[in-house]
Parts: structure tokens; C-alpha cells; sequence
């Protein structure tokens, strides 16, 4: 789970472009946000690599996967898909109905590891 942490939030200094147009424009700031989370990540990753920070960087994960939810409903709306090219919306849906539950749940279970 940490390598999964920390390669994300290295995806977001190496391939910043690419995070930009997912958060919603009400957020605003998008450089920052793109780099608050990329830094969220690495030291989430980075704490799940040591006994006494695993759990505490589990209830990160958790706390951050929930605050992620707000851009995977905005990439399931039109305004997303009419900024650029756009994953068929079966997958929009997987990404927020399965795949952030499970990760969530992935956090949760390896908190006390």
C-alpha cells in the first residue's frame, strides 16, 4: 500500500497536467491543491512504512480518499468531460462507487498491521 501512496504522489510533480482539470473548478487553484495532495500523498505512503506512523497515516488515507470524493462526482458531470477528452462514464462509476470504497477499506484493514 505504501509503494501505491508514494508512486501517486510522485505522479503528481512528474505528471502535473494531468491532475489539473480533475479538480473542480470551485475549488480553484489547481497548482496548489495538485501539490498539497501529491505532498499528502508521499507522506501518507511514507508513514505507512513505519510501525508507530501506520496507523495514524491510515486515518490519513481515509480522511484524504473521502476528500477526493467531491472530484470523482465533478469528473461524472458534463463541464468535466467538455474540458478535454473524456473515460467512458462505466468507468467514472467504478472509480467512485468501487474502487474508492475498497481503498478505503484497504486503509482501514492495515491500520493495526
Amino acid at each position: 500500500m505504501a509503494a501505491v501512496y508514494l508512486l501517486a504522489g510522485v505522479n503528481h510533480f512528474l505528471n502535473p497536467t494531468f491532475y489539473y482539470r480533475m479538480i473542480p473548478p470551485w475549488i480553484g487553484h489547481v497548482e496548489l491543491v495538485n501539490t498539497l495532495a501529491g505532498i499528502a500523498e508521499l507522506v501518507l505512503g511514507a508513514g505507512l512504512l513505519f510501525k508507530a506512523t501506520r496507523k495514524w497515516a491510515c486515518y490519513g488515507i481515509i480522511a484524504m480518499l473521502l476528500a477526493f470524493l467531491p472530484t470523482h462526482i465533478y469528473m461524472l458531470q458534463d463541464a468535466f468531460c467538455a474540458t478535454g477528452d473524456c473515460p467512458p462514464t462505466w468507468i467514472l462509476w467504478v472509480r467512485l462507487l468501487i474502487l474508492q470504497p475498497l481503498l478505503i477499506f484497504w486503509a482501514w484493514k492495515n491500520r493495526n498491521v
